[in-house]
């Protein structure tokens, strides 16, 4: 694999955002239409199509962009809020699966108000409660809302729960907890389930090929493939007991981008979510199965050289959300080798970094160069992303800050 970054690419990115007010965020589409076209080649010609997780992008030109570029085999948003579904609908966006469920009234007006407007939109359901809602709305408006059954794909090696390699979403976790959900609600008026999703969140967000790492990385590598083995014949039975019982499942979605490859190996599966893989932010730069490349970034200035051989600059304190712990925050990557401070870290004024001996020459004023740890919560910094490509900024896109929008 070549190197993610290399100081040449410093000095391009440098050039370009001279005179560039800073904190700036921005979009190498180079990369960026290359992570488009890497999906697209390995999904094309073997029958599946790709959803757009939309959380991991929060841009609405750069989607378009995806599908765009993308062609037939994209199709569809995973969206993250039933407002921000309505919002892209209202922008001409249709087969939607919000992937979070939600019990508010104005949630449950808004699905039955897209339903009669004939657009396809499902709402993520794993409770009687979540479906009884919806029942509620769709009698009101007059219409059949869609649901879409979401069932737990972590993995417990133990078969306890003792141990529980996953994410903590849906209580659903075998075919005999799922059918006797959809049993429970059979009646049940003016609501359809009609599709299902298995997120193994596991295995698209956990990284098996870090540098220096070999030994975690075969350990995670070995984690992965037994959890594989366990959860795909599972959503599999899961899926049959489904259709036995009479519902017509029309998608059966599995994802993300760390685990496109793996997810493909299941048959019945009919999508796969990508999002975070299109910025290849922080956490997606290294896994063993799919390689994407770095295309979302921030800068910031430097504005003072406290001691020799560093230098601190304005900003830069963008933390993601989850667990707290260092590979939440940002990665200083241009130029290359700098390292934060342990007393300081990332902070929201000013981040000191230390420099390795063979760097770049930097100037006050001189932009360093971020990415952040996850992908489309960069968004929520910064009202635009420029776009870059042929040694200059091409445009300026707002992302869903800059049209006002902030859903969560």
């Amino acid at each position: 694999m070549p190197a993610l970054f290399t100081n040449d690419q410093y000095a391009h990115y440098r050039n370009i955002l001279h005179g560039e007010r800073l904190p700036l965020a921005f979009v190498d589409l180079d990369a960026f239409d290359a992570n488009i076209e890497y999906v697209r080649t390995i999904i094309e010609g073997n029958g599946r199509t790709i959803r757009l997780g939309t959380k991991s992008i929060r841009c609405e030109p750069l989607t378009k962009r995806i599908f765009e570029r993308g062609g037939k085999n994209f199709r569809g948003l995973l969206t993250f809020t039933v407002e921000e579904t309505a919002w892209l609908a209202e922008k001409d966006y249709d087969d939607m699966i919000v992937a979070y469920p939600t019990m508010q009234p104005s949630d449950m007006a808004l699905m039955a108000k897209m339903t009669k407007a004939g657009k396809k939109v499902m709402l993520m359901v794993d409770n009687i409660a979540h479906l009884r809602a919806l029942s509620d709305a769709g009698q009101k408006a007059g219409v059949e809302i869609k649901a879409c059954l979401e069932v737990d794909m972590a993995y417990r090696p133990l078969g306890t729960g003792a141990i529980h390699l996953g994410l903590r979403r849906s209580p659903l976790r075998t075919p005999a907890e799922t059918l006797a959900l959809v049993r429970s609600v059979k009646g049940l008026p003016n609501v359809r389930i009609n599709s299902i999703m298995g997120y193994e969140g596991h295995i698209a967000g956990t990284s098996d090929d870090v540098p220096g790492k070999s030994l975690n990385n075969a350990l995670m590598h070995f984690v992965k493939r037994r959890s594989i083995n366990e959860f795909s014949p599972r959503r599999d039975e899961i899926v049959q007991a489904l259709r036995d019982e009479g519902l017509d499942l029309e998608i059966i979605n599995g994802g993300g981008s760390g685990s496109l490859i793996s997810t493909l190996e299941d048959p019945l599966v009919t999508e796969v979510t990508v999002g975070s893989g299109f910025y290849c932010s922080g956490l997606f730069h290294h896994f063993k199965d799919v390689h994407y490349r770095p295309a979302a970034f921030f800068a910031v200035q430097v504005v003072r050289i406290p001691a020799p051989g560093m230098v601190t600059c304005l900003g830069g304190g963008y933390t993601a959300s989850g667990a707290v712990g260092s590979e939440k925050l940002p990665s200083p990557v241009l130029p290359l080798g700098l390292k934060y401070l342990s007393l300081e870290g990332a902070g929201e004024v000013q981040t000191p970094l230390e420099l390795p001996k063979d760097h770049p020459k930097l100037e006050l004023g001189d932009p360093v160069i971020f990415q952040h740890a996850k992908a489309g919560e960069l968004c929520e910094r910064f009202s635009e992303l420029a776009l870059i490509q042929n040694e200059k900024i091409l445009d300026r896109v707002p992302t869903y800050r800059g049209e006002g929008q902030t859903f969560l």
